[in-house]
């Protein structure tokens, strides 16, 4: 739910409490900037020789509630360039006096003041934009949760400075359901079960933002981009490869260089000099396969999906986990046609996109529509863009989503559709995407023949299902918390032996696991099982079953082999099944 302004302003005016009560326990602390952010507010500061932990927030924390007992008002002012460099330099503030500098010589600048209630006097003042509470009264529900690092201006060659986050809400209960909301996202955090359950790794030796994946994850990524290709191809795709490093020329004329080669991975030929890059993206490729032969309207539409690696310079301090990586593995696809076919085929696509999120358990989505703003950073003809926002706006309404609209979200290409799906415990990641682009055909040249004989200009539309397979196991590992559905569970069943006098009905059972075949949505339908015939305890077996998060596990003894049954484990109950009907129970799965 988006904040109100009455609570960015309570949020805001906490950073300024922050700052306040930071100045008061630590009165030599250099200011960067606090902003008001989702749910809450942070400050980054320089506290010179002290270190502030999480330690310390319990008694920064305690110092923020009695100036906000004490009561204040928030007061604005306006100073010069001159003066409110002097100000900083007087306050021996160098970080606000950076930021000043910057400023043009002749622009006012706002300052906000927080007056004690009671003495009049000055708590604290910022240089600020603001807006603001006007008095502490306003203040809601607010606890301090965490201290990291940030680098300053988000430049790693600057100082790292410490980073103070606090969250705050109009009520407690707003408060008290948030803190809980976290405590669950913590114990769903996929850096912590993909480390559990098996799944990824890092190394040091390979690199930052490099993830390489277990047996068990890349079966579930296997499963994933199977079931997206699968969608994809009964709609008309077909699979086309392109290499992972390419001349920069390429996009210098697609225009990617231009916008985004500071994070481009450069690769230097050594026999001749050319200068390569690792590709960040793969729609320039594509519309060299499109270019690479005549084309008829009778070829149109044309469509290519591709799952590949990209390679994109990510700064170090923005990585995390697989939320943000520097090798993506897109399901990418884009459609060649013609204006009269954008559609149809964008009807095809948001199918794909309903269907597949529907079978990951995350059906309510939403759709933001990504416009273009009147900032000076996109391509193309202004009046090609209002064609294609049109266009988008339109097929949002015509399959019925639930959209809103958003300017300046746009590709630097073109508008898209966005798809925002919500997870088990609230939150909304942004997830598969429809782009529509008439810039790069433009400046690629590409062309068909129409019916009159006319050379005709296609239009392109992108679309990835789950976007980067990396961020969207993060999104469905915490979505499931480990809880895999059946289908996609990299180990869907364990048998447990109670002793080693039930080795040979192990086997008997094993065989019948062997036969059975799921109903599931790509063509790895056999079963996927182990034994675990350890010399271990049954209860430790099981805790070691529990903890790996399986879907069934078979507990197998003495009376089980008598009676020719197994003793059923489900995530939430247990059940005797015949070892005769066992096939067809698993089969329901």
């Amino acid at each position: 739910m988006e904040a109100t302004d009455q609570v960015m302003k309570m949020r805001h005016t906490l950073s300024h409490i922050l700052a306040a009560a930071v100045k008061e326990l630590y009165p030599t602390t250099k200011f960067g900037i606090g902003p008001a952010i989702e749910d809450g507010f942070y400050y980054d500061m320089d506290f010179g020789t002290e270190k502030v932990t999480e330690s310390d927030l319990a008694k920064i924390e305690k110092k923020m509630r009695g100036i906000i007992k004490r009561g204040f008002t928030m007061e604005r002012s306006e100073k010069s360039r001159n003066e409110a460099l002097d100000w900083a330099i007087e306050g021996k503030q160098e970080l606000k006096k950076e930021l000043i500098d910057e400023l043009p010589e002749a622009q006012t600048i706002s300052f906000y003041t927080m007056i004690d209630s009671n003495s009049k006097k000055e708590i604290f003042t910022d240089l600020c934009k603001g807006p603001h509470v006007e008095k502490a009264k306003e203040i809601g529900a607010f606890k301090l949760v965490k201290v990291a690092g940030a680098y300053w201006r988000g430049d790693e060659k600057r100082q790292m400075l410490t980073r103070v986050y606090g969250v705050a809400f109009e009520t407690q209960e707003e408060l008290d359901e948030y803190l809980k909301r976290q405590e669950e996202a913590k114990a769903r955090d996929h850096r912590k079960l993909g480390k559990e359950l098996d799944l990824y790794t890092f190394s040091d030796l390979v690199g930052a933002g490099l993830p390489m994946f277990t047996p068990r994850g890349t079966l579930i990524r296997d499963l994933l981009a199977e079931y997206s290709l699968s969608l994809r191809k009964r709609a008309g795709f077909e699979r086309v490869w392109t290499p992972h490093i390419t001349k920069v020329d390429l996009y210098k004329t697609s225009g990617h260089y231009a916008k985004f080669g500071d994070e481009l991975f450069m690769v230097h030929s050594q026999v001749n000099g050319e200068e390569f890059a690792l590709k960040p993206m793969n729609c320039p490729h594509h519309t060299q396969i499109f270019a690479s032969r005549p084309r008829t309207y009778r070829d149109m539409p044309v469509r290519y999906m591709e799952p590949t690696t990209d390679y994109r310079d990510e700064k170090t301090g923005e990585l995390g986990g697989l939320s943000r990586v520097r090798s993506l593995t897109q399901d990418d696809s884009h459609v060649f046609c013609r204006t009269s076919q954008i559609k149809d085929e964008i009807k095809n696509l948001v199918g794909i996109v309903q269907e597949f999120y529907t079978r990951m358990g995350m059906e309510k989505l939403r759709a933001r529509l990504s416009y273009r703003s009147d900032e000076d950073k996109y391509l193309g003809d202004k009046k090609l863009w209002e064609m294609a926002q049109k266009e988008i706006r339109q097929a949002a309404i015509d399959n019925k989503l639930d959209f809103f609209e958003a300017e300046g979200e746009a590709a630097f290409y073109g508008p898209k559709i966005d798809f925002m799906a919500e997870d088990a415990i609230g939150r909304e990641h942004q997830v598969a995407t429809i782009q529509l682009d008439f810039v790069q055909p433009e400046r690629f040249g590409l062309e068909f023949v129409n019916e009159k004989g006319e050379k005709e200009r296609p239009v392109m539309i992108h679309h990835a299902t789950l976007g980067s397979i990396e961020r969207f196991m993060s999104v469905f590992i915490e979505h499931t918390a480990g809880w895999f559905p059946f289908w996609v569970a990299p180990e869907q069943v364990r048998i447990l032996t109670v002793n080693d006098k039930v080795t040979k009905y192990v086997d008997e059972v094993s065989e019948v696991l062997k036969e059975v075949i799921l109903e599931t949505p790509v063509e790895n339908n056999k079963l996927r099982f182990t034994v675990d015939d350890s010399d271990d305890s049954l209860g430790k077996k099981i805790r070691r079953a529990v903890a790996m998060k399986l879907p069934v596990v078979l507990i197998v003894g003495e009376k089980d082999k008598e009676g020719k049954t197994v003793s059923v484990r489900l995530r939430d109950k247990e059940e005797v099944v015949k070892l005769k009907d066992l096939k067809q129970y698993l089969e329901k799965m």
